[in-house]
């Protein structure tokens, strides 16, 4: 087994098909499919199921390309401290949080974006999850509260995810300035009863230990699903829907219309932290990026 062989795996996993991979890969479709074989005599396992319509991860071939991806990173990682002719990759996943993407943003800046290729992913729990877990983002970032943290501790050590926390904060609502309670000190629940609550949809895998709201066990008469961060802003202007949020808000990114209003006669906490894979050793963009988060929050 080797090192090409595991990134011609990961590659073809990627394109879904063997003719996409080639190209990509800029090698001949018949060498590429023969070394596929080679690696899947060597493990005896079957990778991918092959059909008219591309190839697809069998089951074995799924865990098999979480660990490939693990290991190439790693290899990646070496070769960008100790060498300089490759272009080096960096890759976050994030609950939708515009710190998470601010602080990106001057990670970013610090970089020759000539030679790095970066990628930020606002997206499911689940999928912040898979994507650490399956090493497509080395970071990931999230909230633990007491409803959820038993379950997704649990998760995390299923799937060898560490959780670093970087801040404990309120729960607040999250509104439009022109929102009727946005001018109050504090809301309750029952105030918010009467006006739209706004969640991000989670998908087939939804479960109230993946909502990104704290309360979502909760009982509410309006419910309105989002899929981005734009839209629930947009909903929140137009609707005068409302979210849950930390407090954290990015003004240089949502703009300057909403406001964060604490829930009256609550002690709820979030616990805000990232997640790696254990024992993994973050790149230089990977530790500039934690930084960058540290100063945002300590500034907010």
């Amino acid at each position: 087994m080797t090192l090409q062989q595991l990134h011609y795996a990961i590659v073809i996993s990627e394109s879904g098909s063997m003719n996409k991979a080639a190209e990509v890969l800029y090698i001949a479709q018949p060498s590429l499919t023969s070394a596929i074989k080679e690696l899947e005599k060597e493990t005896s396992i079957t990778i991918f199921n092959r059909s008219g319509k591309g190839v697809t991860l069998t089951a074995d071939g799924v865990e098999f390309i979480s660990y490939a991806r693990q290991v190439y990173q790693q290899y990646e990682i070496l070769q960008e401290k100790y060498t300089h002719n490759l272009k080096k990759k960096f890759g976050v996943s994030a609950q939708h949080y515009s710190f998470a993407v601010q602080a990106f943003v001057e990670m970013v800046k610090q970089f020759d974006t000539c030679e790095y290729e970066f990628a930020v992913r606002e997206t499911k729990t689940s999928e912040v999850i898979q994507d650490v877990v399956t090493m497509k983002s080395e970071i990931g970032i999230l909230y633990l509260s007491d409803f959820n943290r038993q379950t997704m501790t649990r998760i995390f050590q299923m799937q060898s995810l560490e959780f670093h926390p970087l801040i404990e904060c309120g729960i607040y609502a999250y509104l439009s300035k022109e929102h009727p309670l946005a001018k109050n000190e504090s809301v309750t629940f029952e105030e918010l009863k009467e006006f739209p609550c706004l969640t991000f949809e989670q998908g087939d895998k939804s479960s109230f230990y993946f909502a990104e709201e704290i309360f979502s066990t909760n009982d509410y008469a309006r419910v309105i699903k989002a899929c981005d961060r734009s839209t629930m802003l947009n909903l929140m202007k137009g609707l005068n829907g409302y979210t849950f949020c930390s407090g954290i808000i990015c003004d240089d990114l949502n703009g300057s219309d909403y406001i964060a209003v604490p829930i009256a006669e609550d002690n709820s906490i979030m616990e805000i932290g990232y997640i790696t894979k254990k024992n993994v050793i973050l790149s230089d963009m990977g530790e500039v990026y934690i930084e960058e988060l540290k100063n945002y929050l300590a500034q907010n």
